[in-house]
């Protein structure tokens, strides 16, 4: 036989051979699928943790303990030691939250409005100094915020029955 010529068996082995691999193929598309759901659940809830830990010790318990740069920028801010243990609160009750799944939408985006406010003292007070800080913060409580918006409905289903 030539190469241009197969055998008639030849041709429906490669042919079953072909469908056996696009079936595979199809079946386990919805295994890869759900692993890497599974995979951005894992990545979500690290970036959850590692951004509470930052709120709670980087930057809440310097305000909390009144370590003496926050009470050096508080009172160049003119909001003094009220407004420094409020901040302080405010933030550890956000990364507190940013635990809970019941308020992790709610905390992220009031978390971010915090961070907000904080990119305009940093840019109307310290003129700029680490007012990117605030911004590059904003970017995974909008993504917590939104994959977990769904929880958002809970809590109000949660509150009206409450009520």
């Amino acid at each position: 036989m030539s190469e241009t010529t197969a055998p008639a068996g030849s041709l429906t082995t490669a042919a079953t051979a072909d469908s056996a691999s696009t079936s595979t193929t199809s079946m386990t598309s919805p295994t890869v699928t759900a692993k890497r759901g599974r995979y951005a659940r894992i990545a979500l809830r690290t970036v959850q943790v590692l951004i509470a830990l930052f709120y709670a010790f980087a930057s809440a318990l310097p305000k909390l303990i009144a370590h003496p740069t926050a009470v050096e920028s508080f009172d160049r801010i003119g909001w003094g030691s009220t407004g420094m243990y409020a901040i302080g609160l405010l933030e550890l009750a956000g990364a507190i939250a940013l635990l809970v799944p019941v308020l992790q939408s709610v905390a992220a985006v009031s978390l971010s409005a915090l961070m907000v406010g904080a990119f305009i003292v940093q840019l109307t007070v310290f003129d700029g100094q680490n007012a990117a800080t605030p911004l590059i913060l904003i970017v995974p409580l909008a993504l917590i915020a939104w994959a977990r918006r769904r929880h958002t409905a809970e809590l109000v289903a949660l509150l009206r029955r409450g009520a």
